[in-house]
């Protein structure tokens, strides 16, 4: 019952976080300095590690078929399977899982010092709302750069499958064949399922991080558990939403 309650205690939390943060929304004109800071901060910096990631799932998705497929002679639909799997699943679900690991972390590691060392008392006592401060533009910069970096991550998973079917004796498939089978069943209502996906996993990971800031107390050791708490919510409530999110755009 205890960890119940607490668990409904977040989600509120977050909730009126989020509620305070966007009621700040007019003042957005004056924080586009922060904004395109944490835009930069969350996505141009964790660009390299997702193609890097993107890059090898590709990779690991069209060897993995190639095995499979060889056994059926349908070697030619690896395209397929590789763009719909990055596209409609693994794509929004390996970018919001990085953005969790790494900027997700940082955020809660930094609100959470704030919070400890009474820097946000400070903020509220010169009449400045730690929402609009420090909350509002992380949730701006990560609307804005998570469709882009899933985009990315998709499009350079699509090519390190394409560099496998080629490459791989046993696979044989060329990148023509490839990629005209990846774009046979492509169509942009997936393309867009999977950025509106990526955008809710983003926003709910950024609004955990700073949820879990916010709240931390107690001294400098809280603010590890607090970076440890944050993760761990961020990466549960990615596989949570990714099942409802895919079962409403199913419908």
């Amino acid at each position: 019952m205890k960890h119940l309650n607490a668990i409904f205690e977040g989600l509120g939390s977050a909730v009126m976080l989020a509620y305070r943060a966007f009621v700040s929304l007019p003042s957005a004109p004056r924080i586009i300095k922060r904004v395109v800071e944490q835009a930069f901060i969350g996505g141009y910096n964790t660009l390299p590690i997702v193609a890097m990631l993107s890059f090898f799932i590709g990779a690991e998705l069209a060897l993995q078929s190639g095995i499979s497929l060889q056994n059926f002679g349908a070697k030619q639909l690896i395209g397929t399977l590789v763009g719909e799997s990055l596209v409609r699943e693994l794509g929004p679900v390996m970018v919001a899982i990085m953005m969790a690991g790494r900027v997700a972390s940082a955020t809660t590691a930094e609100l959470a010092s704030m919070k400890v060392y009474q820097e946000i008392d400070a903020l509220e006592t010169m009449n400045i709302p730690p929402e609009r401060f420090l909350v509002l533009p992380r949730l701006i910069a990560v609307l804005l750069y998570m469709p882009v970096l899933t985009m990315i991550g998709i499009v350079i998973g699509w090519f390190g499958g394409a560099v496998v079917c080629e490459y791989v004796n046993f696979i044989g498939v060329d990148s023509e064949q490839y990629f005209h089978s990846l774009t046979q069943f492509m169509t942009m209502s997936k393309v867009f399922d999977g950025l509106i996906k990526a955008e809710i996993f983003g926003f709910c990971v950024i609004l955990i991080a700073c949820n879990t800031g916010l709240r931390t107390r107690g001294g400098p050791r809280e603010i590890g558990f607090a970076v440890t708490r944050s993760v761990v919510l961020s990466l549960i409530s990615i596989l949570i939403l990714d099942y409802f999110i895919t079962k409403a755009l199913a419908l």
